[in-house]
């Protein structure tokens, strides 16, 4: 068992670290450029083809013994979420889960490295599908590809895609991020 130091007074002590686990260093890198403060411009792409603009932020950092990196990716009146990401050495993937308790909305991905990009895939939840408006046909599971792309020091664009047959991809919501 893990002892949590005694100096941690608070649970926001107890679940951040300074940075990553030496153990793993290596792979913790392809997330590693998102800890720090993020805002965002976001792009909404209805189903109908309009375009509604919004702001956001994210807010990563390490935890859990630098095992793992935790965000607050949020556009307020929208959703307000928090994603763990872990890395899962029998997989060399990551495993991503986040949860939107505001919409309730609860997924689970595959993460890992695409040349310069980094895709995260899993099957999209009926509650994500009606939170953008998307119902997939009677027996289909829709699956959603989220994208980090054009990654730089201090800027970023993530992609949220869906599919219904795993070929042609549907643009359901772009954000142009940049650090604070």
């Amino acid at each position: 068992m893990v002892a949590i130091p005694a100096s941690a007074r608070s649970l926001a002590e107890a679940l951040h670290s300074d940075g990553p686990a030496s153990d793993r260093a290596e792979k913790l890198r392809l997330y590693a450029w998102l800890v720090g403060r993020w805002e965002m411009d976001v792009v909404i792409h209805g189903n109908d083809g309009s375009q509604r603009l919004m702001k956001g932020m994210v807010c990563a950092g390490w935890v859990l013994e630098g095992r793992a990196i935790q965000d607050v990716f949020a556009v307020p009146g929208l959703f307000y979420g928090t994603t763990l990401r872990i890395f899962d050495p029998s997989l060399d993937a990551w495993r991503i889960l986040w949860s939107d308790p505001l919409n309730q909305v609860y997924c689970n991905q595959i993460g890992r490295a695409r040349g310069a990009d980094i895709v995260q895939e899993g099957k999209e939840p009926p509650n994500l599908a009606r939170l953008y408006g998307s119902v997939p046909p009677e027996g289909s599971e829709a699956i959603i590809r989220w994208s980090f792309t054009d990654i730089e020091a201090d800027r970023f664009r993530w992609l949220s895609e869906r599919s219904i047959d795993g070929v042609s991809w549907t643009l359901q919501r772009e954000y142009f991020a940049w650090r604070v």
